[in-house]
């Protein structure tokens, strides 16, 4: 039986009983282990089409294809998490990348971090348009630059220079995403107040995507990307590419991704937040994490997380309905997962 919040794990060893907010697991044997995710929500089952939520999951299973077997081939855990999510950001379902929403000017404007858990190093860029992969940036600047957060057309020249793939904003469109642009238009026109929830689904909204990783050297990593939201004032840069907000890893702790309401995710350093309560309070995983996402619904906001330990224990707390997440069990099968 599901848990009340199913928690999408992927690990080479086998699953633990369910928990109040997700089931945990560890990774023993090979010490290996990786999570995915696509965005938290609302999501209903009886709103999706089948076809549309074959879509969903067949996209999950491609990032935790890509990811997996770099580790499974004795890959670091920086490299499955960056494979996995460029695959995220070259799906138009998700909302990064290909995928990304629109601001309110009509624009795509993307976010993204990376971060190694070994060193602490960091990489993030924020307010793209035209890096195809932003992730892979975020690695570049974590590599080649002495700087954790570069942003805009600075973070583009340095791009450039270094050969990173630039493309027109015509190759951002999609017309799903232009369409919730347009809703929250009219909302707004209409005098809502704001209260584009009623117009759009959360997954309209905003949305972001993830990937936490464990390898066989007992490194963790994290990488995360994200379009924002839908109708955010330019210049408007959310969690994700705020290393201890929407990003962590350490390999004294844990690895973490978040998703959901960024500014609150800001507002309570989430990722950051999961490692200092490990670290100070000696909390569990599982216990850190929950009382995290118990934080930001006392703040007001909504989402999820998704986590690992440096001993391969994996956990996934959300307070939404849904989250489109993703794992690979002990046979070596994909799991995919979407609502409760």
């Amino acid at each position: 039986m599901r848990s009340l919040v199913t928690c999408g794990v992927f690990a080479f060893a086998a699953l633990a009983g369910a928990q109040q907010f997700g089931k945990m697991s560890s990774v023993k044997e090979n010490k290996i282990g990786l999570v995915v995710h696509g965005g938290a929500g609302t999501m209903e089952h009886n709103k999706m089409s089948p076809e549309r939520e074959r879509e969903y999951r067949a996209g999950l299973e491609n990032a935790l294809r890509a990811g997996s077997e770099i580790l499974q081939h004795g890959g670091s855990a920086l490299d499955a998490t960056e494979a996995a999510v460029r695959v995220f950001e070259d799906d138009p379902l998700f909302n990064a990348g290909k995928g990304s929403v629109f601001n309110a000017a009509g624009v795509n404007e993307m976010d993204a971090a990376i971060m190694d858990g070994k060193t602490l190093r960091a990489g993030t860029v924020a307010n793209l348009q035209h890096i195809k992969n932003p992730i892979n940036l975020a690695r570049l600047v974590m590599e080649k630059s002495p700087h954790v957060m570069m942003a805009g057309e600075g973070a583009e020249a340095f791009a450039k220079e270094h050969g990173i793939e630039l493309v027109d904003q015509k190759y951002f469109f999609t017309q799903e995403r232009w369409d919730a642009l347009q809703k929250v238009k009219a909302a707004e026109k209409s005098g809502a107040n704001g209260d584009k929830k009623f117009f759009l689904s959360e997954q309209d909204l905003h949305g972001t995507v993830g990937a936490v990783a464990l390898d066989r050297n007992g490194n963790l990593a994290a990488a995360t990307s994200t379009g924002g939201k839908t109708g955010k004032l330019p210049g408007r840069v959310g969690d994700t590419p705020v290393i201890g907000a929407g990003t962590y890893a350490n390999n004294a702790t844990c690895a973490v991704s978040g998703t959901g309401d960024g500014e609150f995710f800001i507002m309570a350093t989430a990722a950051h937040d999961v490692s200092a309560l490990m670290e100070y309070r000696r909390k569990t995983l599982q216990e850190a994490s929950i009382a995290v996402i118990d934080k930001i619904g006392k703040l007001g906001g909504t989402g999820g997380m998704i986590a690992i330990d440096k001993n391969g224990n994996i956990g996934l707390p959300f307070n939404t309905s849904g989250m489109y997440r993703g794992y690979v069990d002990a046979n070596g099968k994909f799991v995919t997962e979407i609502y409760k």
